[in-house]
């Protein structure tokens, strides 16, 4: 077994809506990033990258890279689940933490889930979603930005 941790944050600004686990959910902010800016996926992708001593969301996929402006988050998450394949790795289970004031990510987390276990091609049962505020605290409750933790375990 392997196990791998992915983090990722972004700064929120004016906007109409994020993406998060593949959602489209309507928000008076919006991520800045170079992607769609699913921070879930993002922290996710490290994860898996990092069980499997891959490197990191940048190498794999550089926001300097115009092929990646604007991409969906999933496609890059199947890609990594293809590579792990090609090198025989299964993915066991994941566990993911949304740290934030807002979007109330509850009432999606069951889509989120679904489009996880789709792209990894994993049960349901084997994706945890979770999500947190920090009481107003931080950068995240300043609603300045928005976070996320993963952990998975992998296996040959």
């Amino acid at each position: 077994m392997r196990i791998g941790h992915g983090y990722d944050a972004h700064k929120l600004v004016k906007g109409s809506h994020v993406i998060l686990g593949g959602i489209k959910i309507d928000s008076e902010f919006s991520i800045e990033a170079h992607s769609d800016g699913d921070i879930i996926i993002h922290s996710l992708i490290d994860s898996l990258l990092g069980a499997a001593a891959y490197g990191d969301l940048g190498t794999f996929f550089p926001s300097e890279d115009d092929q990646y402006k604007d991409i969906s988050s999933r496609e890059l998450l199947k890609e990594v689940v293809l590579k792990l394949k090609e090198d025989q790795y299964q993915i066991s289970n994941v566990d993911v933490t949304y740290v934030g004031q807002l979007p109330k990510l509850n009432p999606y987390i069951p889509q989120i889930r679904k489009n996880l276990s789709e792209d990894l091609k994993i049960e349901i049962d084997c994706i945890s979603c979770k999500a947190t505020t920090t009481d107003f605290l931080g950068f995240e409750g300043s609603k300045e930005g928005v976070s996320c933790h993963a952990v998975c375990l992998i296996k040959k």
